[in-house]
């Protein structure tokens, strides 16, 4: 039997980052304005190698077709969306938690970065976008003369 620490102002902390986290995400805006209306925000890691900087998303069940990635002025966004299967109206579901919808992310991207060879593929839900780090950019070790 596993002994477990009792914390009770653990849920009320994590019902406050829910909360948080549901107006961090903005609903409401337009293009035209820099904001896109977001349903969800999917998951991402963001890993830096010493040539280049690499963004895995999580987006199972969006079609490729559906997302669109953009740089701009030094920032990445990643755009689309999850359509919704057709139900029919004699299912009856007990629990709906797969969000659908349109997302958006982006991502400031730093000077080093090579706006111009960018790539990105998607393989069984997870989106990988590569941003290679300018040549100028790579940490070189120099020689102290004596």
């Amino acid at each position: 039997m596993t002994l477990m620490r009792y914390e009770p102002l653990n849920l009320l902390n994590q019902l406050q980052r829910e909360v948080n986290r549901l107006f961090e995400t903005s609903r409401f805006g337009d293009e035209e304005s820099g904001h896109i209306l977001a349903d969800w925000m999917p998951a991402v890691d963001i890993k830096e190698e010493p040539g280049q900087f690499v963004i895995h998303a999580d987006l199972p069940g969006v079609d490729i077709k559906d997302i669109e990635i953009t740089l701009e002025n030094g920032v990445l966004a990643l755009k689309g969306q999850r359509t919704g299967e057709q139900q029919e109206e004699t299912e009856q579901y007990r629990r709906i938690e797969r969000v659908r919808g349109t997302f958006l992310r982006r991502f400031s991207l730093p000077d080093v970065a090579d706006a111009d060879k960018v790539s990105a593929k998607c393989k069984d839900g997870v989106l990988e976008v590569v941003v290679p780090k300018r040549e100028a950019a790579k940490p070189r070790r120099i020689a102290i003369e004596s």
